[in-house]
C-alpha cells in the first residue's frame, strides 16, 4: 500500500541546531512493500518547517517556520496537487509568538492549533493560538490565544514558559505540554477564547515535550525531554483532568552521557509506545497495558543515525520511520505488530536535516 509522506527539513542555519542541509518541505510517495519514497513535490521557500500537519487526505498541509531571532514565527498553509506534483502556497499567518514548535488540526477540522516555545522575551508572546481554517484551506488570523508563565528548577532550560506541543485529547479539550514550567495544561475552546480547565504538575525538572493519546481516549502518555522519561496519565473526561499513573526512564539503568528525549508515538492498536533519545541515539520501546495504562519497558534500539528528532508510524502499522536530524537520513524500521519489536529494514531516505515526518492518505 502507498501513502503520502510529508517531510520538514531545516534549510536556514540557527545557532542551536548543528546544520541546515535541507530544502524546506517535501512530499513523497511511500510504498509499504518496497519501502521506496518517491519525491513528488518540494516547497523550498518554506523556512525551517520544524513541524507540520497534513490533512487526512494529504490535500493540505500546515507548516510552522521556526526562525531564530524573530518575535513571531509563521504558520504557512499549502495545498498539494498530486496530479500536478505541486505544493501551492495558500497563505501564511504570524504565530503570535517566537519559536513556533508544534501544531495540530482540531477534531472538527475548524481550527489549526499552534504553540510557541518562545526563546527570549518580547513580541505578543502567546503560548497557544487557534487559527480558523477557511473553506479553501487557508488560515484566518489567529484571533484566539492565551499566554503562559512560570519557571522550572533547571535555570538553563526552564527560565520561562516553553510550550512544546499541543494535542486535542477530546473534542474541544486541548492539552499543552510546557517544558519550561513542568506543567500539562488542559484548555477548552469556548467561543472566542481559551478557558483553562485543569493543570497537572509533571515531576520537577522533567521538561514535558510531546504527547501520545491512547486510541481508547482513557490514557495520555508524555515524553519528558530533560530527564529522559515517559509518564503515563489517566484522563478523566468527566472532570477534564489528568492523574499520573507511573513514570519510566527511556534509558537503561546506569546509562551515562547527555540525553534529551524528543518524540513519542503510539501504535495504531494502542499496545506499544516508542520514544526517541537524542544523545543516546536510540528508540525506547514500551508495552502498554490497555486496561491500566501501565508501561513495561522493552529496551532500546539504535536509531540508525544521530539526533532522532521525530518518529512516524506508517498508517498500516508495519513500519516506523525515524528522522535523524544530524545524519541527513530517515531510517525505516520494520515493526512487528504482535510484539512491537523494531528491526532496521536496511532502507533509508536520504534527505538533509530531517525535522518532522507525517503521513497522509495517498
Amino acid at each position: 500500500m502507498q501513502h503520502l509522506l510529508f517531510i520538514g527539513t531545516l534549510n536556514q542555519p540557527t545557532s542551536y541546531f548543528e546544520g541546515a542541509n535541507g530544502d524546506g518541505l517535501s512530499v513523497h510517495l511511500f510504498d509499504d512493500e518496497t519501502l521506496s519514497a518517491e519525491r513528488l513535490a518540494t516547497a523550498p521557500q518554506i523556512v525551517n518547517p520544524t513541524f507540520l500537519t497534513p490533512s487526512a487526505d494529504g490535500s493540505l498541509v500546515y507548516a510552522n517556520s521556526e526562525i531564530e531571532g524573530w518575535y513571531e514565527g509563521l504558520v504557512t498553509a499549502l495545498s498539494f496537487d498530486r496530479q500536478a506534483g505541486r505544493l501551492r502556497h495558500l497563505n501564511m499567518q504570524p504565530s503570535l509568538g517566537a519559536t513556533t514548535a508544534h501544531n495540530a488540526i482540531s477534531h472538527d477540522g475548524r481550527h489549526l492549533f499552534a504553540v510557541n516555545y518562545a526563546m527570549g522575551d518580547g513580541g505578543p508572546d502567546q503560548a497557544l493560538v487557534a487559527f480558523e481554517r477557511r473553506t479553501d484551506g487557508s488560515l484566518a488570523p489567529g484571533k484566539i490565544s492565551v499566554a503562559q508563565s512560570g519557571t522550572g528548577p533547571n535555570p538553563a532550560r526552564q527560565e520561562r514558559s516553553h510550550p512544546h506541543s499541543v494535542t486535542e485529547i477530546a473534542p474541544n479539550l486541548i492539552l499543552v505540554a510546557d517544558l519550561g514550567t513542568d506543567r500539562l495544561t488542559i484548555y477548552a475552546l469556548e467561543g472566542d477564547r481559551f478557558e483553562k480547565v485543569s493543570e497537572t504538575a509533571a515531576r520537577p525538572g522533567a521538561g514535558p515535550r510531546h504527547v501520545a493519546l491512547h486510541p481508547s481516549g482513557r490514557f495520555v502518555f508524555v515524553i519528558n525531554e530533560l530527564d529522559s522519561t515517559v509518564a503515563s496519565y489517566r484522563f478523566d473526561a468527566a472532570r477534564r483532568t489528568l492523574h499520573e499513573i507511573e513514570i519510566h526512564s527511556t534509558l537503561r539503568p546506569q546509562t551515562t552521557g547527555t540525553n534529551y528525549a524528543s518524540d513519542l508515538q503510539i501504535s495504531p492498536d494502542g499496545r506499544f509506545l516508542y520514544g526517541a533519545n537524542r544523545g543516546h541515539d536510540s528508540i525506547a520501546v514500551f508495552d502498554i497495558d490497555p486496561e491500566t495504562g501501565r508501561l513495561s519497558p522493552k529496551g532500546q534500539v539504535p536509531c540508525g543515525g544521530r539526533t532522532p528528532r521525530n518518529l512516524a508510524i506508517a498508517p498500516q502499522g508495519g513500519h516506523l520511520l525515524c528522522a535523524n536530524q544530524d545524519s541527513d537520513v530517515v531510517t525505516i524500521f520494520t515493526r512487528d505488530r504482535e510484539t512491537g519489536a523494531l528491526r532496521d529494514s536496511g532502507k533509508t531516505i536520504h534527505i538533509g536535516t530531517p525535522m518532522c515526518l507525517r503521513f497522509a492518505r495517498a
